[in-house]
Order: structure tokens, then C-alpha cells, then sequence
């Protein structure tokens, strides 16, 4: 009964992958595409008559995110460590790139036109950064312990990329690598008297940018009073929140939203959870809330698991613990920004909400989150019969 007991268990130690983690991607992705379906029908129709348009286009990408998945877990985890820094490079020219010869889209320079796809490249830098703040604390986390001069250099790199979001304008994904790069420092032990002063000089800089710029002020306004001008800086936010209303404990039912109708902006992206909220009510709400804490806890566990084996997967927790936070935040912010709770930001709820580069680079780094899992599971398994 043991063995048989295994082999339809959940969470089997034995297994050479994380079944949880990969069952909880797949129905999130899985949600993300009915929602999509529904939350675009009227947008789909106005610009191709094709209510399809964009459900189509999000099958395709996660189909793509399939591949991926199954090609990156079969290569080894030093791989990317041997290649971080040209990862970086990349990265960073295609941010160049985009200020150079992007796409403009709703007042914004974000997006590289490769054909018919327009890519991302603020996705894929969150990414970049991870993987080279990783690897930085392995070279250098004495370093980073011990001295400021250590804690400093990897914010060097940071204000360089956060200039080139910012010039797009992309705060959004500025304060997503800030707060991921904050965090994995703090992981790492950095002291607490570094953090105050990088705290309070981001502080500083996040007010002068609200303070400077009339775009961001009507958006930090909307948010503190957003019935003081519902049709105007604060309208995205008040039929954000009459979805939330009116979906009430079990939804108007799916397909039945009417703030999807043309009166939301970015019904099936950013604002994904509203028309969930209309559709599914507080309980649809509260299955997809639970799934992304699910995921954000299984990335957690995994880069804890590998950290506490030392040599060679320090880099692979890192990593990992970077991943986690990284979703953590982007989906309190979305979820938050979505029920007035915080400012709009531009973030998309990870595996739900429509968009290639999102869904692609999400997807890239579950793929690491589950070679992650395999490679500690192998030194366990190793470690074990040493014993």
C-alpha cells in the first residue's frame, strides 16, 4: 500500500518534479484563458469584428509557455549562472532598443514590434535582474554583509535599468525590480541600517516622480478620493470597483459582466480581476486569490529547501526567493490596484491576465522554480544515501 500510496500521492518526495506547483500554474493558466475569452469579446469585436481575437492570441502564447516549460526544465540550473551577466547585457539592450525604435501604445514606449508581436522587453528585465542579483550575492554576500560598498554596487545596475523603465514611462515595472532586489538583499542578511537609508532615498525619488509628473499625481489623487471625479482621473478605478459590486458572493455569472462592455479600459490585462469579480463573485475572487498564494508559497518553499543545502544551490534559492517575491508583489499590486486598495500601476496578475511577454516571462521562471525543485530533490535524494 506504500508504494501504491506514492504513486497517486500529491506531493511525493520521490517524484522528479513538483507536481503542486505545476498543477496550480496549469488551472491558473487554465483560468486566465476562460477569463480572457470573456473579458475581450467586446474589444475583439471592435477592432477585427472577431470576438475571438484575443483568445486566440492568448492559446497561442500559452501554448508557447508550454514548450518552454518542458525545454528549459531538461537544462541545468549553472547554465544560467555561467551566462547571468550576458543575460543582463541583453536585457539591457533591448531596453535601449525600445526607446530607440519601440512601439508607442497609449501614451507609453514599452513594446518592440518583432512582425506581428509586439514584445515587452520591462517583462523579461525582472527576470535579468533576478538572475544577476542572484549570483552577485554568491560571489559577493560577505561582501554585502559586511560593507556598504557591497550593498551599493548591485544598486548601480539597479538605477540603470530603472532610468531606462522610467524613460518609457514604466513605473510599474520600476517598482517591481526595487522591491525584488530590496527583498533578496534583505534574504541575504544585508544590514538593516543599509536598508533605511535606500528606503528613505527611494522614498524620496517615488515622491519627487509622483510630484513632477501630472500623470502620475491624477492617478495617486483617483486613488485617495476616486468618487471625487468618476469620469475622469479616476474613472478606470470607480468601474473597477462597480464590477466589484455588483458580482457580489457567487457573480453575475460567466460571460454576464457589463463593465467589459466598452466601459472598462483593459478589461481582459490589468484589470482582468474586476470582470472575474463581476463574473465570479467574492468566491471566484477568493479560488484565484488562494492559487496565486499557493504559488507564491511553493516558490518560497523551494529557493528555502535549496538555500538550506548550501553549496551548490545557493544561487538556485536565490533565484528562486527572487521569483517568489517578484509574484508576490506583482499580484497584491494588481489584485490591490484592481479594488482601489492601491495605485494603478500597469501590472498584469500572473498567468491570468492577457499578454505575451507577461504570460512568457511568468512562464520562463516557473520553468527555473521547477529544475530549482528537481536539482534539490537530486542532493537530497544524494545526500540521503551518503548517510
Amino acid at each position: 500500500m506504500g508504494k501504491l500510496g506514492n504513486m497517486f500521492s500529491f506531493d511525493d518526495p520521490n517524484q522528479p518534479y513538483n507536481k503542486p506547483l505545476l498543477v496550480v500554474v496549469l488551472v491558473l493558466m487554465s483560468i486566465g484563458m476562460v477569463i480572457v475569452a470573456s473579458a475581450s469579446i467586446p474589444e475583439g469585436i471592435a477592432l477585427s469584428g472577431d470576438p475571438f481575437r484575443f483568445l486566440k492570441r492568448q492559446v497561442f502564447y500559452v501554448l508557447i509557455c508550454l514548450a518552454l516549460i518542458g525545454g528549459i526544465v531538461n537544462i541545468p540550473f549553472s547554465f544560467w549562472y555561467k551566462r547571468q551577466m550576458l543575460i543582463l547585457l541583453l536585457s539591457l539592450i533591448a531596453l535601449l532598443a525600445v526607446l530607440l525604435i519601440g512601439t508607442e501604445v497609449n501614451g507609453s514606449v514599452r513594446w518592440l514590434r518583432l512582425g506581428p508581436v509586439n514584445i515587452q522587453p520591462s517583462e523579461f528585465a525582472k527576470l535579468a535582474i533576478i538572475i544577476f542579483l542572484a549570483s552577485y550575492l554568491v560571489r559577493r554576500q560577505e561582501e554585502v554583509v559586511d560593507t556598504i560598498k557591497g550593498f551599493i554596487k548591485p544598486l548601480v545596475v539597479l538605477t540603470l535599468f530603472a532610468l531606462l523603465l522610467l524613460l518609457q514611462p514604466d513605473l510599474g515595472s520600476t517598482v517591481v525590480i526595487v522591491v525584488v532586489m530590496m527583498g533578496m538583499l534583505f534574504i541575504a542578511d544585508a544590514k538593516l541600517i543599509n536598508f533605511i537609508a535606500i528606503i528613505v532615498a527611494l522614498l524620496a525619488v517615488i515622491v519627487t516622480l509622483v510630484v513632477t509628473s501630472p500623470y502620475r499625481m491624477a492617478r495617486v489623487v483617483g486613488f485617495l478620493d476616486p468618487w471625487a471625479d468618476p469620469f475622469g482621473r479616476s474613472y478606470q478605478l470607480t468601474q473597477s470597483l462597480m464590477a466589484f459590486g455588483r458580482g457580489g458572493w457567487l457573480g453575475q455569472g460567466l460571460g454576464n459582466s457589463v463593465q467589459k462592455l466598452e466601459y472598462l479600459p483593459e478589461a481582459h490585462t490589468d484589470f482582468i480581476m474586476a470582470i472575474l469579480a463581476e463574473e465570479l463573485g467574492f468566491i471566484g475572487v477568493s479560488i484565484v486569490i488562494i492559487l496565486e498564494f499557493v504559488l507564491v508559497y511553493r516558490a518560497f518553499s523551494i529557493g528555502k529547501k535549496a538555500l538550506a543545502l548550501k553549496t551548490p544551490l545557493v544561487f538556485a534559492g536565490y533565484v528562486a526567493i527572487g521569483i517568489a517575491i517578484w509574484f508576490f508583489f506583482q499580484t497584491a499590486v494588481n489584485i490591490g490596484a484592481a479594488s482601489g486598495i492601491a495605485p494603478t500601476k500597469g501590472l498584469t496578475l500572473p498567468l491570468v491576465s492577457y499578454g505575451g511577454s507577461s504570460l512568457i516571462s511568468i512562464a520562463i521562471a516557473v520553468a527555473l522554480l521547477l529544475r530549482i525543485d528537481f536539482e534539490t530533490r537530486i542532493v537530497c535524494i544524494a545526500t540521503a544515501f551518503e548517510k
